[in-house]
């Protein structure tokens, strides 16, 4: 079941969302080479105690047995990667998927982010991340009611071909609202002109996971991490939104200045 919420479900979207934002913006802050990804769930720990009235909770602490507060995955890492031990150095790519509650509704968002500035990257990786930005700007900016779900996907296929990468399809986005996974699953790819229609109120979370190389993945002997089989990079960005009238309110706001790209990713 698709679920449609009130104009005050949403705003208490609104709010676990720009908690979950503000959390994800300071664990990438903390980003930085010579920091181990057991030590930013630490600190993911301490900050979300300071959210809001000290209840919010981390959404993946436990969740299907899920070891972690928060889920950080390293260059060939897609997603689900397990903090522990592992040093970044510079000229990693980490991705930092930050969710939680807070009042009975869940935020959901992760961004890549370069460990030592883009200066440490290569030509290719700076287009991978620049393809991922840009694949959830279009489906961001196509969302509204009356869309079919599959033209988003379509969109965000589209343009990671056009970019020369591959979108990974095993893992999608979904429904996020007072429960962290929701119907309906949205696919990074698809024909368009299919699936559900959107619908004002629907709240999703959309969130590209791409490969610079070949699509196809595997997971590690953990249980949890996903790694790209080619073992090349992969990047991964998401946004909760919310269906309107006039279009998609990001609820997840982590951008500061310009909500798709730092102006090195222009380039």
């Amino acid at each position: 079941m698709i679920n449609v919420l009130t104009a005050e479900e949403l705003d208490r979207m609104r709010e676990v969302g720009r908690m979950m934002a503000d959390l994800l913006n300071a664990c990438c802050d903390y980003v930085r080479p010579g920091v181990t990804t057991g030590e930013i769930d630490t600190f993911f720990n301490s900050y979300i105690r300071t959210l809001g009235d000290g209840t919010a909770k981390s959404g993946t602490l436990g969740y299907c047995g899920y070891p972690a507060s928060l889920c950080i995955s390293v260059n060939e890492e897609v997603i689900h990667g397990i903090p522990g031990a592992r040093v970044l150095q510079r000229g990693d790519i980490v991705s930092l998927d930050v969710c939680g509650s807070y009042h009975g509704f869940f935020g959901d968002n992760t961004r890549t982010v370069v460990v030592g500035g883009p200066e440490t990257l290569t030509a290719d990786v700076r287009r991978l991340l620049r393809v991922t930005r840009q694949s959830l700007e279009a489906a961001v900016l196509a969302i509204r009611p009356g869309v079919h779900l599959s033209d988003i996907s379509h969109l965000v296929e589209k343009t990671v071909a056009e970019g020369g990468c591959s979108v990974v399809r095993e893992f999608t986005g979904h429904g996020v609202g007072r429960h962290l996974h929701e119907d309906p699953p949205v696919p990074n790819y698809g024909k368009p002109g299919r699936g559900p229609i959107l619908h004002e109120g629907m709240t999703l979370a959309i969130e590209p996971m791409v490969n610079l190389g070949k699509a196809a993945v595997r997971t590690l002997p953990d249980g949890w991490t996903v790694v790209s089989r080619d073992g090349l990079p992969t990047a991964h960005f998401e946004y909760t939104v919310a269906v309107l009238r006039d279009g998609a309110e990001i609820l997840t706001p982590w951008f500061e200045k310009d909500p798709w790209s730092d102006s090195w990713m222009s380039e």
